[in-house]
């Protein structure tokens, strides 16, 4: 088990931006909508080469920032999902991607059942500062 995705404690990477800057300086963060439940389900980067793919294949195509290059979420294990619609905020530097799931969830993590979750699986309890598993 990997602490930093199935333990409780809290420890978050508040210099991601930081990192990602100096290595991808041409990147935008990406809202990944659910289409049908309307939870936001990953968080991820696009340049203008992997939304215009995104757009062209109709699938969430983003720009890996830690591997620097194209990135098909879920084309290995298959937990693909269709892009339905691309929004752009007021000052275009973001965008939200509404998608359905082809099967299943999206994260590269699993549930004890073995079934693929969302991204977002653990809230932070209020009173201990601990994550709090969602879907364990």
């Amino acid at each position: 088990m990997k602490e930093l995705e199935e333990g409780t404690t809290l420890a978050l990477d508040f210099s991601k931006i930081a990192k990602i800057a100096a290595r991808c300086p041409d990147v935008i963060p990406v809202a990944v909508q659910n289409a049908d439940t309307k939870e936001i389900i990953l968080v991820a980067y696009t340049n203008e080469l992997a939304m215009k793919k995104a757009i062209a294949e109709r699938t969430a195509i983003f720009w890996s920032t830690s591997r620097n290059e194209l990135w098909e979420k879920g084309k290995t294990s298959g937990e693909t999902f269709e892009l339905l619609e691309v929004r752009v905020n007021c000052e275009q530097n973001s965008l939200v991607y509404i998608v359905r799931p082809r099967r299943g969830g999206i994260c590269h993590t699993k549930n004890a059942a073995g079934q693929p979750r969302n991204c977002y699986y653990r809230k932070i309890d209020f009173e201990t500062g601990a994550l709090v598993n969602l879907d364990p």
